[in-house]
């Protein structure tokens, strides 16, 4: 690849990054058409459901397609979807050549497409700025790759390590700066995964509140176009009702259940999923990998956890977290309130260990991003 063509790829990355807050369960791709060494038409997937990023592209270039060097983040579809595939545009276009980042896991697509071009003369070329292509789908190249979604957990603490206060459990630890970077993870996510027990001490909506969202996020999209993020609240002993805001605001939420609760078969918002528990010190437990199994075949890539400590600790100690996002509040708050974690590891010097990815200071806090490593 020369220095030219790396130029229009890596626009093509930039617009593609221009999605993360709207395309739900595809990729992110961008797209940059060339023509004479000038820029004829660009463009990226900027919702779900809406035009692919090649269409967009296309149809700014018009005829100028015609004998051009399509560059692309991520190999054209071949099949119909919600939309018709990118390779019967491109042929249709008679664009010259297609120069990809890299093929698309999918098994619907992974080289068929690239096959596709290549049987209508058209001239193919990718396995460029591999780096850069993996960074940019992490979340949807994991789910294709095992069937497991990307698991974020977020936290917030004092720094003695408490995550609420003892005598008002709905005070905040962090700061509303801190508060207003999350809307940005949970705008980037296809669920926000939590427990009826949050649900029930804090009655939080669990949303993005969109009117918190960077002024540059609300510049790029319609409020209608970025994601809601489906609530997934795991509660086997079936204690949510119709009297918490997760239920009352017409919102779409999963509740992962031992049983059907009649009471909310008729909210269309809802839906009552049954998976595989088991009985552990004479409690009932939901089967993690099963749920995120679950997700993943209904083609949630990045899953948002907010929950307490307990099942943080879980997800922490059984090694199921991609990605740690931990907000530290300067103040200690004592000895009465709960731990960050509750993990009990065996007596033989093991440690769970994390490599910090960055650290920045948002408002009076700080977050810290980490990625775990297995237990040593």
């Amino acid at each position: 690849m020369n220095s030219q063509d790396r130029m229009y790829l890596s626009r093509a990355f930039k617009l593609a990054k221009l999605g993360k807050f709207a395309t739900f369960s595809n990729p992110n791709v961008g797209c940059v058409i060339v023509k004479d060494n000038n820029i004829v038409g660009e463009g990226y997937y900027q919702y779900y459901g809406g035009h692919h990023a090649e269409i967009n592209a296309l149809m700014m270039a018009g005829k100028y397609a015609y004998g051009s060097t399509v560059y692309i983040t991520l190999e054209p579809c071949n099949y119909h979807g919600k939309t018709p595939p990118c390779t019967d545009a491109l042929i249709k276009s008679k664009v010259f050549k297609v120069i990809a980042a890299t093929i698309d896991p999918n098994p619907k697509v992974s080289g068929k497409g690239f096959s596709k071009l290549k049987k209508h003369g058209i001239l193919v070329e990718y396995g460029y700025m591999l780096d850069e292509a993996e960074k940019l789908n992490y979340d949807f190249f994991k789910r294709i790759r095992t069937g497991i979604p990307w698991i974020s957990l977020k936290l917030a603490s004092s720094l003695d390590g408490r995550i609420n206060y003892a005598i008002n459990n709905n005070k905040w630890i962090t700061s509303t700066k801190s508060r207003q970077d999350v809307q940005i993870f949970r705008a980037k996510s296809d669920v926000i995964l939590s427990t009826s027990s949050t649900i029930i001490s804090d009655n939080p909506r669990l949303t993005v509140r969109k009117s918190l969202l960077p002024k540059y996020t609300k510049n790029l999209y319609s409020t209608k176009y970025i994601r809601d993020p489906i609530r997934v609240i795991i509660d086997v002993n079936n204690r949510i009702n119709k009297d918490f805001n997760i239920i009352q605001d017409n919102k779409t939420t999963w509740l992962i259940r031992s049983i059907i609760n009649d009471d909310l078969l008729k909210l269309p918002q809802i839906k009552q999923i049954i998976l595989p528990t088991y009985l552990k010190n004479n409690k009932v437990c939901l089967d993690l990998l099963k749920l995120f199994s679950y997700l993943g075949k209904n083609e949630i890539n990045k899953v948002f956890v907010e929950a307490g400590s307990i099942l943080s600790s879980i997800l922490i100690k059984k090694n199921l977290i991609d990605e740690f996002i931990l907000y530290q509040s300067p103040k200690i708050i004592g000895t009465n309130a709960n731990l960050l974690f509750n993990i009990n590891l065996k007596p033989n010097n093991r440690t769970i260990k994390f490599k910090i990815l960055d650290v920045k200071k948002i408002g009076i806090d700080i977050r810290i991003r980490l990625i775990p490593n297995k237990l040593l």
